[in-house]
């Protein structure tokens, strides 16, 4: 079978698109995720903690040269190196409270696939050879 006659069947049954639906509303959730964790979360942490803004916590890990205000957008533009763990804290929430979402989601999931009412079972079926011997023996009952 050639790769494209597989690409088509692939293409046909609908896993294309049942594929980019989930690619789409993923990258919306994920949207809406970020800015429940930057925009809700991160600003109650850092009150908290005592810092307001966690995506300006940064360490210059270089030399700032003359004129270069000491923010995180002006450093970076201007290339000084600078190791932005509160952009990286950020991020890291957001991932955490996806996953964890993702797993509910996953968990609830697989809770209503285990509830669906079970098929009746039937009684497996009698292998031929005691059926034949079944009724050997009630024919011989019943000539006795």
């Amino acid at each position: 079978m050639g790769m494209m006659q597989e690409f088509r069947e692939f293409a046909i049954k609908g896993n294309v698109m049942d594929l980019a639906v989930g690619v789409i509303i993923g990258g919306a959730f994920g949207k809406i995720v970020d800015s429940v964790v930057s925009d809700l979360i991160m600003p109650l942490v850092g009150l908290i903690f005592g810092k307001l803004d966690f995506s300006n916590l940064f360490v210059v890990l270089g030399t700032i040269p003359d004129g270069i205000p000491r923010t995180l957008d002006a450093l970076k533009k201007a290339g000084v190196p600078v190791f932005a763990y509160g952009s990286f804290i950020t991020v890291a929430v957001n991932f955490l409270i996806l996953a964890f979402i993702i797993f509910m989601m996953v968990k609830q999931i697989n809770r209503l696939k285990r509830e669906a009412p079970a098929a009746p079972e039937e009684a497996p079926a009698t292998p031929e050879d005691i059926q034949l011997l079944r009724e050997i023996r009630d024919s011989l009952n019943r000539k006795a």
